[in-house]
């Protein structure tokens, strides 16, 4: 029987009803009293390691996952880790960056309501997670509403509804039927993990809407080490407003800006319109093609945490971890 490691972050699936909302409350041990019959799929320890609101999440608490995991990983034959669904996605990103090639399974799940509540997502997401991390299941993914997803592809696209999660250009790993994996995609791994621990979290995130001028790109930069900026459609930069010479200014300073799309699905392409052409071919501007934002985000805070050269950087950038940018040509 497979012996599996339950850490506890928090989130709604541990969260009880407080005066002033619903806050995390429950250890590991009391969530998994909720599914008694987990023990007839493997063997479970548990480790309460944080206890937070998603919405409090940090890199440093990446960091502590991952070191977490680093620690006991020769104990266990695959992980189970709860969360809050708000910030999971992040999460699951910046633990494929941080735990690269894990021939074990590192599983992260949560729900949409308290495990106390009746009507409640939390003991399915829970068993199934289990299941899941007793399997063949190499790496990083989230596993919610009975669907597996990779842990660099996942994007929380409902607030509120039980299949709060998407996969996000990239097939789903596998589903739950009836308590049984279907695998679809096997993960590729190495015959042990190759664990990181150091993360720049200097990276910031500009989304454009209509009519932004450079002053918040400007702002950004000067406090960051790198920006995301979120452009429209198939990306670039507004010409009116000086955003160009603000990317060169900042490029040439040091700072890495990188292109991506507010539309979840199918991409960037710099190179399809004037206004994103010369952003790529003239100024070198990293483009995020069909990664998610949370990836970019965790990617780019493992890069610069281990280098700030910016040859290293974009080889780095465009080199594929865990499934996270699969553009043709790359």
């Amino acid at each position: 029987m497979k012996k599996i490691l339950l850490i506890g972050t928090g989130g709604t699936i541990a969260s009880d009803v407080t005066d002033s909302g619903l806050a995390p409350e429950l250890t590991t041990e009391q969530l998994l009293s909720h599914i008694p019959g987990i023990s007839d799929i493997c063997g479970v320890d548990c480790l309460q390691l944080l206890n937070l609101d998603s919405t409090n999440m940090t890199p440093a608490h990446w960091l502590e996952i991952a070191a977490c995991i680093r620690d006991h990983y020769g104990c266990y034959d695959g992980f189970v880790i709860t969360h809050g669904t708000d910030t999971m996605a992040y999460t699951a990103a910046a633990l494929s960056y941080l735990i690269q090639g894990s021939p074990k399974p590192i599983v992260l799940t949560g729900a949409q309501r308290p495990i106390g509540f009746d009507s409640t997502d939390s003991k399915t997401n829970l068993a199934d997670a289990f299941r899941c991390a007793a399997e063949d299941l190499p790496g990083v993914s989230i596993v919610f509403n009975s669907r597996v997803i990779l842990g660099t592809r996942a994007k929380k696209t409902r607030s509120k509804s039980f299949q709060a999660f998407s996969s996000i250009n990239h097939p789903e790993l596998g589903v739950l039927r009836d308590g049984v994996l279907l695998r679809y995609i096997r993960q590729d791994c190495r015959e042990a993990p190759v664990f990181y621990d150091r993360l720049d979290p200097r990276v910031a995130l500009l989304k454009l809407v209509p009519g932004t001028g450079r002053d918040a790109a400007d702002f950004l930069l000067e406090r960051n080490d790198a920006l995301i900026i979120e452009s429209f459609g198939v990306g670039g930069l507004p010409e009116a407003g000086g955003f160009y010479d603000c990317v060169r200014r900042w490029m040439e300073a040091g700072r890495v800006v990188v292109l991506t799309t507010q539309v979840e699905n199918e991409g960037s392409d710099l190179g399809v319109y004037h206004v994103g052409y010369r952003l790529k071919s003239d100024l070198g501007v990293l483009e995020a093609y069909d990664m998610t934002t949370e990836a970019v985000v965790a990617k780019l805070m493992w890069i610069l945490g281990q280098t700030r050269r910016r040859e290293e950087v974009e080889r780095l950038f465009y080199t594929p971890v865990a499934r996270d940018i699969l553009w043709p040509g790359l």
